[in-house]
């Protein structure tokens, strides 16, 4: 269950889905084993000496695929993650959809990269029950925009697998039949498909771009706002005193915390840490939330690093006991000084 305003959530997206695009679209999707099938929609009978799609149940098994709408503004993406979350939650955890059926990560791409990224499920249901689908179309209706795609997918008598592409309109019941198409199976691009896009959905090129998606936070995260609050507290091009910065890094169990503490002390070193106190009281609110937004905050929290690093190398060495990725903010931060930044990787 989303916390604070999760019907805030659910305004409409915008309203293309990939699985009524053109047959240009393919489909990534992720097994329990974290391996890759690739496939697309044809509408003709070629290729049929091709092994269908290693994700699809065999008869009497039955699947079902749905993309989420694309996101672009700030706002989107955070109610796309978010109401990613939510969904996922529900198929893994909610009846009918737990005994006898998976529900693995879907994308969809174009391989031309003009078309954004969406990301979606496939459902497995080894059973094939009738409640499965009803129950999969009553969550679809109450949770997207209309119209929403839903692809049906079953194994045909000569072994293929063969999909049809249903148009559900908002909470009617009827239902619209668009296509009908064949799944291809394809090879595993020598460039992964998210490739194109991670600058955008993985990495925030700068304070701005973090600081735009904790923005749109602020009104169903509360703390969203203290964090935004202490950025804005520290100055946009922080000046790194004479003293050395010494950043150590290493795994969990490994007396990583034992070195930081021997070097500070036999350097009479200022300790930090990662995220800062200020921050880290809320680390586990963040955790809980999406990919975006959880990596917002702790890029944000990096900002406020930084400075703290500024000014406490201005009266003595700075040791960064670091728990993120920490140290491209860092170096960002601290421009051509951070020549006296040092990097220890610890490890047994």
């Amino acid at each position: 269950m989303l916390r604070r305003g999760a019907l805030a959530l659910l305004v409409p997206l915008r309203r293309r889905s990939a699985m009524a695009t053109p047959p240009d679209r393919r489909f990534v999707v992720e097994l329990a084993s974290s391996e890759l099938v690739h496939f697309y929609l044809s509408n003709d009978d070629d290729n049929n000496h091709r092994a269908p799609p290693r994700c699809f149940l065999p008869r009497p098994g039955r699947c079902y695929s749905f993309c989420l709408p694309a996101a672009g503004s700030p706002r989107e993406r955070v109610r796309a993650a978010r109401l990613h979350r939510l969904l996922q939650r529900r198929l893994s955890q909610e009846q009918p959809f737990g005994a006898g059926s998976a529900a693995l990560a879907l994308l969809s791409y174009s391989p031309s990269r003009e078309a954004a990224l969406e990301r979606g499920f496939l459902v497995q249901d080894e059973r094939r029950a009738p409640e499965t689908e009803r129950s999969l179309e009553e969550l679809l209706r109450h949770l997207l925009p209309a119209p929403v795609h839903l692809a049906v997918y079953e194994v045909a008598e000569g072994g293929e697998v063969r999909c049809a592409l249903w148009r559900l309109d908002g909470a009617a019941q009827d239902r619209q039949l668009v296509r009908r198409a064949r799944v291809v199976a394809e090879e595993e691009p020598a460039l992964h498909s998210a490739c194109a896009h991670l600058l955008e959905d993985a990495v925030f090129r700068s304070r701005g771009a973090a600081r735009r998606v904790l923005e749109e936070c602020t009104s169903l995260i509360p703390e969203a706002k203290a964090v935004l609050d202490l950025v804005d507290q520290c100055p946009q091009h922080p000046k790194k005193g004479d003293f050395p910065v010494i950043v150590i890094e290493g795994l969990d169990a490994t007396g990583k915390t034992t070195l930081t503490q021997a070097v500070k002390d036999s350097l009479n070193a200022v300790l930090l840490r990662s995220p800062p106190p200020s921050v880290s009281q809320w680390r586990k609110i963040f955790d809980d939330e999406p990919t975006l937004i959880r990596r917002a905050f702790y890029a944000l929290t990096n900002y406020i690093l930084a400075s703290e690093i500024a000014k406490a190398s201005s009266k003595s060495p700075v040791i960064v006991d670091r728990l993120v990725k920490t140290l491209h903010i860092i170096k960002k931060n601290l421009g051509a000084l951070f020549l006296s930044v040092y990097t220890v990787f610890f490890t047994l």
